[in-house]
């Protein structure tokens, strides 16, 4: 209890800090950042891959107002590695537009799964790294809101990813969600082939309009990216 107290203390202290920066989120996306090489001198800390699911004519999930995962997933990412950037740390985007990463030339047909392949490539690119990829959940009945995160049984540092990244969404944003992190599946494709430790973090419900209008809003999105921000923070501080 204690420790999980001094947790979300130090989640909460970060993210009041970091909520500072966030007002100069667009300036410095803007002007700053473009200009900000990326920095592959910092051995302290893991190279983090940020990967924005889906995108070009992978849509994704579509929300109850229409809004495109792929649209929200590019979004969300690129504030998390503005803050991220801001703070130091070397960030490696998979897209940073609207377009899928399958290789040139591939046929029809066999395009997502290339763009699956070329995501997890990343990761030996990368071998000291963290691969977060950031989605949106959808479900049959419009009922269920929250974040989940899945982990990469390849690594055993996934799991502690994992449970860093859904306990700080949930005490910093979401204080009723309850939900438990989860092994990957089979079907998870980045999950299964990483070659470093893994997370996928399914941000909340497109098939929720509660949860749907909150994950189009931008302010809500930059809190999301600032409480993923938090977890990172207090995870690379602990590490040994």
């Amino acid at each position: 209890m204690k420790k999980q107290i001094q947790t979300i203390s130090f989640g909460a202290f970060f993210l009041a800090t970091v909520l500072l920066l966030s007002s100069l989120m667009r300036t410095a996306e803007a002007l700053v950042l473009p200009s900000i090489p990326v920095n592959v001198t910092a051995p302290e800390h893991p190279v983090l891959i940020l990967d924005a699911g889906h995108g070009g004519e992978d849509g994704g999930a579509t929300g109850v107002n229409g809004a495109l995962e792929k649209d929200l997933n590019l979004s969300l990412t690129r504030s998390l590695a503005a803050i991220l950037r801001l703070c130091g740390y070397t960030v490696i985007e998979t897209r940073t537009e609207d377009r899928l990463l399958y290789t040139e030339g591939t046929k029809k047909g066999h395009k997502k799964q290339s763009d699956l392949e070329n995501r997890v490539a990343f990761t030996a690119k990368y071998p000291d790294s963290v691969f977060i990829s950031i989605h949106m959940n959808t479900y049959p009945t419009p009922n269920c809101e929250g974040a989940q995160v899945w982990y990469s049984q390849n690594a055993p540092a996934s799991k502690e990813w994992a449970t860093a990244i859904q306990s700080s969404v949930s005490a910093l944003l979401q204080p009723t969600n309850h939900r438990k992190i989860k092994a990957a599946t089979s079907n998870i494709y980045v999950l299964r082939h990483a070659a470093a430790p893994a997370i996928l973090v399914e941000c909340g419900f497109l098939s929720t309009p509660a949860d749907c209008a909150r994950l189009c809003d931008p302010t809500y999105q930059k809190q999301f990216a600032l409480a993923l921000c938090a977890a990172i923070f207090e995870k690379t501080a602990t590490k040994s």
